[in-house]
């Protein structure tokens, strides 16, 4: 990421630990790997998944409550019984390979969660430098026109100048501090979100610093488009894929029979013997082969193919704008820096210059001043853009985004 995206600030700032952190709370996982969650799935215990049916425990009892010498428990036979199904042709392997596959599923949506935190609280860090840059050169701005006020009175005093023009220039200097407002009620706003992608409730940070000048040229949008197939949304549908495939072979293998042995213990009370109780059981599926089951899966396997290309068109879509946004701001920045901003400032110095010597009016003087200032503004916003930009892919390609460097300006 270029080096706005993660800076340092006086108080605290969104490092990468902070944005681990707001990943964790996310669902994320802190680690940049995910290895504490593959290191517990290989050292821990075996999938669930893996285990045999749970077995199952009856009691009966029989010739009792009745009439005659049925009445009460008096020629009871009372069956204490434990069975155990175990599955046959493969039932088992398949179930373990559909648990795995979740796993794996749930373990990537927690990486593509965290990239997805990761480049919002970039993009939250950015607003935030953004919108204090824009509040300095409104002051800067606001300054300019104060440093008029003993020129503009001496001017009035001599009766070079009307005196309507104070309350001009004053009218102007309010317009400008009305917008500095706006730009806090922006700032505050920008400082919360980032804040609670920090994990609180409020920003306890003070100013955030970082240099959004530092530019690169970025590479083709095809490699951008190369690198989106490694964004764990689109790494997960081959573990989504393999579940399906699973859950398929399952519901094809269970017309097949499992076997189902009990084993129990049988006390008669007329007699007060015991014997043991022995049985083998094996459903036959004649009328229920499972189709409608066999069917759905087959459907959610097909439409599994479908949605990873929606998936990643849509990413491509994203990428695309934010890769378009970046170019353009590039674009937008080499006429403002080469041209736009020069001018203006070339400009206004001659303007207040000639203004003293009373070659101008003060509303050129003013109008002078507000062009440098929506130069600046203009550039600011298209840094912020093209940074913005960079922060997306990076979220979309998982890595952080190569770019040619050149010189800050």
């Amino acid at each position: 990421m270029s080096d706005c995206s993660i800076g340092a600030c006086t108080g605290s700032c969104p490092d990468v630990d902070d944005a681990n952190r707001a990943g964790a709370r996310a669902g994320g996982e802190p680690a940049p790997d995910g290895g504490g969650a593959r290191r517990r799935h290989r050292h821990g215990p075996a999938h669930p998944g893996g285990r045999l049916l749970n077995p199952e425990l009856s009691y009966e009892q029989d010739d009792s409550f009745g009439s005659g010498k049925y009445r009460g428990t008096r020629s009871a036979e009372t069956t204490l019984q434990i069975s155990q199904a175990f599955e046959l042709f493969g039932k088992r392997e398949a179930r373990i390979a559909a648990g795995a596959a979740g796993v794996e599923v749930a373990a990537i949506q927690r990486k593509a969660i965290r990239l997805e935190v990761l480049s919002e609280t970039a993009i939250a860090f950015l607003s935030v430098l953004g919108a204090q840059r824009r509040i300095q050169i409104l002051d800067e701005q606001i300054a300019a026109i104060d440093r008029l006020t003993p020129l503009l009175r001496r001017r009035v005093e001599a009766g070079a100048s009307s005196p309507a023009e104070t309350g001009r220039a004053e009218v102007a200097s309010a317009l400008v501090k009305a917008d500095r407002e706006r730009f806090k009620a922006t700032l505050a706003s920008a400082r919360r979100e980032l804040a609670v992608l920090m994990g609180d409730a409020s920003a306890k940070f003070g100013e955030v610093s970082g240099r959004l000048d530092t530019m690169g040229k970025p590479p083709t949008f095809q490699s951008v488009v190369a690198a989106i197939d490694a964004n764990p949304q689109l790494v997960r549908w081959t573990a989504v894929y393999a579940q399906r495939n699973a859950e398929l072979l399952l519901a094809r293998l269970k017309p097949y029979p499992d076997v189902r042995i009990a084993a129990g213990w049988r006390h008669y009370s007329e007699t007060n013997d015991d014997a043991v109780r022995l049985s083998v059981s094996v459903p036959i599926p004649v009328f229920d082969q499972n189709q409608g089951n066999i069917l759905s899966a087959q459907e959610s396997l097909a439409k599994t193919k479908a949605e990873r290309e929606a998936n990643r068109n849509a990413l491509i879509v994203i990428a695309g704008r934010a890769y378009d946004s970046l170019q353009g701001s590039l674009r937008e920045l080499a006429v403002l820096r080469e041209t736009a901003i020069p001018r203006a400032v070339e400009a206004s110095e001659a303007i207040s210059q000639g203004y003293g010597q009373g070659r101008f009016t003060l509303l050129e003087v003013l109008d002078a001043q507000a062009s440098v200032t929506q130069a600046r503004l203009r550039e600011q916003e298209a840094l912020q853009n093209f940074h913005a930009g960079v922060a997306t892919i990076e979220g979309l390609v998982g890595n952080p985004f190569t770019l040619a460097r050149e010189s800050a300006r």
